[in-house]
């Protein structure tokens, strides 16, 4: 029936600011290991950095994490 997942679109925006997963990290406190992880839906990240994130990449929590049943998002 497909689990819930959560998407995320941080690669995209990080991209769109013309961010480097290091320079990312260093502006939200974490390893490049860490952005890499939450880029590649491997690690999904606590609250906390999830609004650093949103901060940082100037969007909301809701517009980089897409929650949802699977067969709903992919």
């Amino acid at each position: 029936m497909g689990g819930i997942v959560i998407k995320n679109t941080i690669r995209s925006r990080r991209k769109e600011l013309k961010l480097s997963q290091a320079e990312l990290s260093e502006l939200t406190l974490v390893t490049r290991q860490t952005i890499n992880a939450i880029e590649n839906e491997k690690y999904d990240p606590s609250l906390e950095l999830a609004f650093k994130l949103a901060r940082v990449l100037n969007t909301t929590v809701d517009e980089l994490f897409i929650y949802g049943r699977l067969q709903e998002i992919t």
